[in-house]
């Protein structure tokens, strides 16, 4: 027969032992869910900005890619045509989201490679930490190749295209 005494003692002792191993595993999770939140709060801060090479046009993008700001110098109309700005733009944009998305891989990546400690492991139907790590947004890629750039036109009157009628 068992000692009662001898009983009780080893069943508080193993019970001691799971609370600080359940202490832990919270403390550790508190301390990953604040590591998560401060990571996500630097991704969703990130925008990049990109300037062409002559400085005539400048695109700023978010952290997901999106185009916030396009700015034209102001005598960008001047030196250039139509097709030309509109292909350096898209240009100058493409830069800005290039940027943008090396800047956020660089943040996510300490994220990305994974908890210590992962309760999955410990507690059967716990989710996984790596789960709730968030994914860097993902850029659609064009799949049409790009245009060939038109031939160089020379402004016979060497006036501002502004100053022609083809709309």
């Amino acid at each position: 027969m068992t000692d009662p005494t001898g009983r009780r003692a080893e069943l508080e002792a193993r019970n001691a032992a799971m609370r600080e191993q359940v202490d832990t595993l919270l403390s550790e999770l508190h301390k990953k869910t604040d590591e998560l939140r401060e990571t996500q709060a630097r991704a969703m801060a990130i925008t990049a900005t990109a300037v062409s090479k002559d400085g005539s046009v400048r695109a700023t993008v978010d952290s997901g890619g999106a185009l916030t700001s396009l700015e034209f110098s102001p005598n960008a109309f001047e030196r250039s045509s139509p097709d030309k700005l509109a292909r350096l733009a898209t240009e100058t944009v493409q830069q800005a989201i290039a940027k943008a998305r090396t800047e956020l891989n660089e943040v996510l990546a300490p994220a990305q490679q994974g908890a210590s400690i992962d309760l999955s492991e410990m507690l059967p139907g716990v989710p996984s930490l790596a789960d709730l790590i968030p994914k860097p947004p993902v850029v659609p890629q064009s799949s049409t190749p790009p245009r060939r750039p038109a031939p160089a036109s020379d402004d016979e009157d060497g006036g501002s295209i502004m100053d022609r009628s083809g709309w």
